[in-house]
């Protein structure tokens, strides 16, 4: 029997009422035409996340952090330092390479300076040359990365998501929580089973540290203990700060909130899981939000037929 079955309701780590819940929303980062940027939809966006109380996380995988280029990159960057002045944001430090390559810190370095010096936090993608490393020498990857940038945030990736992902072993995640600059890390397997290996594990030997869900199938991983960094809640960032408001102060409308906002997670991030964004690209489009529903060349699309239940969706959040 495997770990993850073996488990039973009285080993899952206890509900926590009341807590205060740190959200975090990867921007998605919105198209006119081909490859050309809404860059008026992308600012109001990063704007309109950080006044619900929400934390902007731009070049992330909402933001096609694999497929833009570095000019593209290096403006999103220039555009958040602008409109957060001074309030925190986050960016992600991508490399991209290929399954023979090796680890390569100097092109990390590169990435963290450009956001390091923005006043952004790093969050780390992870890179075919970093995953396929031993575990002690993954761990050295991130002491290094840390030396070099201060905080950071490291970030689990599963193989749905991206090939160069990765899910560690929990001796990787605790020689993570052993880096002092790294923070927290965002963890994407879409396993509660995973997730809550990683709560326990950090309530017991670091319990400052962020456990980030990454889990669109299962946002309520945040009444257990995790805080979150989502793609899901760039679809409506006002709607998650008001359930993590409502759970802070003990309002039971939490649940009925927070199950509309899984259905929504639950379509929108069927297979194929990446095509995620143009569902956002729909739905922000409904509301109004950015110019066009288009996806970012490379990235799968859904058909026009979901747009009604996006409607459906929208008209209740209502």
């Amino acid at each position: 029997m495997s770990e993850s079955t073996a488990r039973t309701i009285d080993t899952i780590p206890a509900i926590r009422p009341r807590r205060k819940i740190s959200g975090m929303s990867a921007i998605l980062l919105p198209l006119i035409s081909g490859t050309e940027v809404d860059w008026d939809g992308f600012r109001d966006h990063v704007v309109r996340t950080a006044d619900a109380g929400l934390v902007p996380a731009i070049n992330m995988d909402t933001g096609y952090a694999n497929l833009i280029d570095d000019a593209v990159r290096q403006q999103a960057l220039n555009e958040t330092q602008a409109l957060m002045d001074g309030r925190p944001f986050v960016s992600g430090a991508f490399v991209g390479d290929t399954p023979e390559s090796t680890f390569d810190f100097d092109k990390y370095r590169v990435a963290l300076d450009q956001i390091t010096s923005k006043g952004g936090t790093p969050i780390i993608f992870q890179s075919f040359g970093l995953t396929s490393q031993s575990d002690d020498d993954i761990v050295a990857s991130y002491q290094q990365i840390g030396s070099h940038a201060g905080d950071f945030l490291g970030f689990e990736l599963g193989t749905m998501f991206a090939p160069f992902g990765k899910i560690y072993s929990l001796d990787v995640y605790a020689g993570m929580m052993g880096i002092g600059e790294c923070r927290g890390a965002k963890h994407s397997s879409l396993s509660r089973e995973l997730e809550w290996q990683r709560l326990a594990l950090r309530d017991q030997t670091r319990s400052d540290f962020m456990v980030l869900t990454g889990n669109d199938l299962a946002i309520d991983m945040v009444m257990y203990g995790s805080d979150y960094l989502l793609g899901l809640s760039t679809f409506a960032p006002e709607a998650f700060a008001r359930r993590d408001a409502m759970w802070e102060s003990g309002d039971a409308g939490f649940y009925e909130l927070n199950d509309l906002l899984q259905y929504l997670g639950f379509f929108a991030f069927r297979n194929p899981v990446p095509a995620y964004k143009h569902n956002a690209a729909q739905f922000l489009k409904q509301r109004g939000w950015i110019k066009s529903s288009l996806t970012y060349p490379g990235s799968p699309e859904r058909p026009d037929s979901d747009v009604a239940v996006l409607q459906d969706i929208l008209a209740r959040l209502a």
